[in-house]
């Protein structure tokens, strides 16, 4: 697996990077799921890991802390992100989600992510969404004082609108070196909607979650995955490849970074080989022309 720089400020992350917002949402996961997953990608030359506070119902980082430590992996040898904004139903006496992107929340979710981690710093931390009345002033001074701190070395962030990232990235005195997106061949609006090219108007590397929507293009039954399907299976024979590896091969081609959130270790495995494929232009078109 290739190491990429995210943008002209760095930092190097793996082309594929392994997020755990899924952990929690298919049942209880155990230490030795972590130990399983984490070994797997290491092997495949995915050393970069997306957490956020709340994964898990806020346990993952904690277990990943544990399982790192446990397995004296150098701290060097792997590259963290971690995330807040999300508040999770339950968690603060209601019972809806909402955002909160106040600098006191992000300084006290930095400090319980270092903890839970198990490590002095991240290497990237992202604002998750952007709450509508958080003092946007005192939240890049937040974000500037966790770097100064050294508590977190670069910024991103995650599902904003390209009017957004513009807004927060104005109060801030760092460049905004990553932004994550939702797109996968069954939801192109990132690209519609300018948000993909305002990333890379600023040479960064869209990094993009749900690569496969949450597994509706390798099972969906509703009529556009299923066309989506069949023409993603007479490109791969192509390739020598199937479904899943050319659907992530598509992204890779768009130049976008996918996030894997498989806990099937063979499906990570597929979308590591994704990176094998040197599609086309003329496939790539044809796939994007059946979703369009």
């Amino acid at each position: 697996m290739k190491k990429v720089y995210l943008s002209d400020s760095g930092p190097k992350v793996s082309a594929a990077i392994y997020g755990f917002w899924r952990w929690g949402t298919e049942g209880k996961v155990s230490a030795e799921d972590m130990d399983g997953i984490l070994e797997h990608c290491l092997n495949l030359g995915i050393n970069t890991f997306d957490h956020a506070d709340y994964y898990g119902n806020y346990s993952c980082e904690e277990l990943f802390g544990k399982v790192v430590r446990q397995k004296s992996i150098k701290r060097e040898d792997i590259v963290l992100f971690t995330k807040c904004g999300i508040v999770k139903k339950g968690t603060s006496g209601v019972n809806f989600d909402y955002i909160n992107s106040s600098a006191e929340y992000i300084k006290k979710s930095v400090d319980n992510s270092l903890r839970n981690l198990q490590t002095d710093y991240v290497d990237i931390f992202l604002l998750d969404n952007l709450d509508h009345i958080s003092n946007l002033e005192e939240t890049a001074g937040a974000v500037l004082q966790l770097i100064e701190a050294g508590k977190i070395k670069h910024f991103g962030v995650a599902n904003l609108t390209a009017s957004q990232h513009q807004l927060i990235s104005s109060y801030l005195r760092v460049p905004v070196v990553t932004s994550h997106i939702e797109l996968n061949l069954l939801n192109t609006s990132a690209i519609d909607d300018g948000r993909f090219d305002f990333i890379r108007q600023k040479y960064s590397k869209p990094l993009a979650w749900s690569p496969l929507a949450g597994g509706r293009i390798l099972d969906g039954s509703d009529e556009q995955a299923v066309k989506l399907r069949s023409k993603l299976d007479e490109v791969a024979q192509k390739y020598n490849a199937n479904v899943e590896e050319t659907a992530v091969a598509w992204l890779i081609k768009l130049g976008a970074l996918p996030i894997i959130g498989a806990l099937n270790m063979q499906r990570i495995t597929n979308a590591a080989k994704a990176f094998d494929i040197n599609m086309s232009h003329e496939d790539w078109y044809e796939i994007y022309q059946t979703v369009k």
